[in-house]
Formats: structure tokens, sequence, C-alpha cells
């Protein structure tokens, strides 16, 4: 923690931080969001649509690809709890958000997301994200659909 500020004002502006983040992500700055939200050599992602990733890849060309999948929109976060313990802090939170992704119309792309942060080298560090799309209540016969991996009531277990 800088000697100059308390743990609420240290939260508060990494909360905001995360908030500018979302909103650079989603208009395809992702070169903004690292820059707000650096990422700790240990990082993993569990994105909304499957396979957990671990590390984040800084090249220029993953950069500029992720930048032309995300092609405009804007974000707001709707914070639901914000916990530090020590060297760690947790965000969990909603990004509201509306776009163009991945060539699609604009859409809603609201996800529930949970943010890990460790305190290091002078700076709150991104340790992990979860990130699913379940913003919009669904029902128990959806949800078993998902988890075994169908697109339909009837689709394979």
């Amino acid at each position: 923690m800088h000697w100059y500020m308390t743990q609420a004002d240290e939260l508060t502006a990494l909360v905001r931080r995360t908030s500018d983040a979302a909103k650079a992500f989603i208009r395809g700055d992702v070169r903004s969001y690292v820059e707000l939200l650096p990422h700790a050599g240990d990082y993993t992602l569990m994105p909304p649509y499957g396979e957990v990733r671990h590390g984040f890849d800084h090249s220029d060309a993953s950069l500029a690809a992720t930048a032309r999948w995300f092609q405009g929109g804007e974000a707001e976060l709707e914070v639901v709890r914000v916990d530090r313990s020590g060297d760690l802090a947790v965000i969990a939170a909603v990004e509201r958000q509306r776009g163009v992704v991945g060539g699609l119309p604009e859409q809603d792309w609201s996800l529930r997301v949970t943010l890990v942060f460790r305190f290091e080298d002078g700076d709150w560090k991104l340790v992990h994200r979860h990130a699913d799309p379940l913003v919009h209540p669904i029902d128990h016969e959806r949800l078993s659909v998902l988890a075994r991996g169908a697109s339909r009531p009837d689709g394979p277990q």
C-alpha cells in the first residue's frame, strides 16, 4: 500500500482502473487495458466460453488480434463486492457491456466477473479473471444443457 493512501482509497482506485479497463477492452483498446490492469506472470483466465488459459500473451500480434475482435462498444462496471486481505484483493462485479464483438451485430455482452489481484512490485497485478455470461437468470433445464456442453435440451450428454 502506498504510504499516503488508506486501504479504502487504494481499493477505490483499483475499482476505477478496473472500470476504465473494461471500457477500453470492449472498444478494442487492448493496450490501454493492459496498462490499466497489468497481469501477473502466473495469471489465469477462465473466459466465458470455456477453456482455461494460463499466462497473458503481451505480443504485438496477440494484442492486435484481440483489438480486431473487440470492435467497439460501451461498458459500465457494476460492483457487487470488493474485499482485501493482505496483498490480495477481489472484485466481484457485472461488466454491463454492449458492443460489436467478433463481427457479430451490436448486442449485450454483459458478463459476471470475479477478478483477483495481488499487490507486487508496487502495483496491483491481475492474477485471475473468471467471467461468465449468466447475467440474465436461466432455468434449471437450460443450465443442464450448458453444463453438459449441448446446444439444445435433447442434445448429447
